[in-house]
């Protein structure tokens, strides 16, 4: 069997029993880390979970859906995917919260983002999945919210985004199901976060190696508000010659295979072109047009308006940008943020006050949403394992001891 890492018993409750298939069999999988943990020097100061969850109220859950190997067989397998939701307030609250999004490329699905242009408040957890399924994710959102947010006037209208995993999962069988949402919303959890190969992120590729789900956090000292800003990443997105890891472009100095089909059965030649080394003799060709995306959630605790909370989630670009991310033509990078402070309580002349922190003392809030969507999705590259997908296609993992040794020869591990 492959050898899992041991996950701490609140993330089991997170996930609430939603893995409704063991993965295949395959070789020992790296040991589990952060970016933390690996000394890469960030900056920003964490958060006691460093994940998205250190924002007072936030809740996630995932429902994680690995079954089948072999031959693509559409409506059968092998299925490499699942559903995440993220809970503003945790599931016993909700009340809105302000929000704003930013498109850098729009190459990809957001639902309910006319609302929130209009709005700016946010009624429903955010739900993230694959492409095709964000209409049955959002239907059964809207279902789950029928009695929980009866008000005609702030229904039906929640935000479901996704990311494509159409080269390892089976995504024209269209696996995901109501339950899955419901087991997600069900198991969100604050505590630490699940990352990698989980929820909406398990059959994504990112910059070149297995990514998925990850999370970061920043808290700002006291002197600068003491706010807490969160991310949380859907990571699908660039090219592995264009990964930065600390600065450093690293997978050009690491010796790893492409992702390829790791098989000798028939193939049509489209997919036979880039079979395996260990199959044809020869390596797998980089790809060189990019066709992912990635999705960022921004939490914060700062009293933001819905017009600043645009600009902090235009902060996650920066992030992006950071890693090496360029927002190809074929790139949804679609990107959302909120902020859990009180969005107020009408008069009985309908007038509500609200706090807004200043603009002359936000930049510590942005530099913290750039911090923390740069780290998350290293911490998503990091937990996620090898994976073997549709007609054999493998993706491996970025390689935890080689990332140490390009960064320690660049003088760029935290002690060094």
């Amino acid at each position: 069997m492959t050898k899992r890492r041991a996950v701490p018993s609140r993330i089991v409750t997170a996930l609430a029993s939603a893995i409704f298939a063991c993965a295949p069999a395959g070789a020992a999988q790296q040991p589990a880390a952060r970016a933390q943990d690996l000394g890469i020097p960030l900056d920003g100061t964490p958060g006691p979970l460093d994940a998205i969850t250190d924002v007072p109220g936030v809740t996630v859950g995932h429902a994680t859906l690995i079954r089948g190997t072999g031959r693509l067989s559409p409506g059968k397998g092998p299925v490499r995917t699942g559903v995440t939701a993220v809970f503003p307030r945790g599931r016993g609250d909700l009340d809105p919260v302000f929000a704003g999004w930013f498109s850098l490329n729009g190459n990809g699905e957001m639902t309910g983002t006319a609302w929130i242009d209009d709005y700016g408040l946010l009624f429903y957890p955010i739900a993230i999945t694959n492409t095709n399924s964000v209409g049955i994710v959002r239907d059964a959102l809207i279902e789950w919210g029928a009695t929980r947010l009866p008000d005609a006037l702030h229904c039906c209208l929640p935000v479901v985004a996704e990311t494509w995993d159409g080269d390892l999962n089976d995504i024209f069988g269209f696996h995901v199901k109501k339950e899955h949402l419901y087991a997600a919303l069900a198991g969100a959890a604050g505590g630490p976060v699940a990352e990698g190969n989980v929820g909406g992120g398990t059959g994504m590729q990112c910059l070149g190696y297995k990514g998925g789900i990850g999370s970061a956090s920043r808290q700002l000292p006291a002197a600068r508000g003491g706010f807490t800003v969160g991310a949380l990443v859907q990571c699908n997105f660039g090219l592995r010659r264009q990964l930065r890891v600390a600065g450093i472009p690293v997978a050009q100095e690491m010796q790893v295979p492409e992702p390829c089909h790791d098989t000798r059965e028939p193939l049509d030649t489209a997919l036979a072109r880039d079979r395996c080394a260990a199959v044809t003799g020869r390596k797998a060709e980089p790809r060189e047009t990019e066709h992912g995306s990635i999705i960022a959630v921004l939490a914060t605790d700062a009293p933001l308006l819905p017009h600043q909370l645009r600009r902090v989630a235009r902060r996650a670009a920066l992030g992006v940008g950071r890693m090496g991310g360029t927002a190809g033509a074929g790139s949804g990078d679609l990107f959302i943020a909120f902020s859990t402070g009180p969005t107020g309580t009408p008069d009985t002349n309908g007038v509500a006050s609200v706090s807004m922190l200043s603009d002359d003392v936000i930049d510590p809030v942005y530099e913290a949403a750039v911090q923390a969507t740069e780290e998350a999705i290293i911490n998503a590259m990091l937990a996620a394992r090898t994976m073997t997908g549709a007609n054999w296609y493998r993706v491996p993992a970025l390689p935890h001891a080689p990332l140490r040794q390009v960064l320690a020869r660049h003088g760029r591990l935290r002690g060094r």
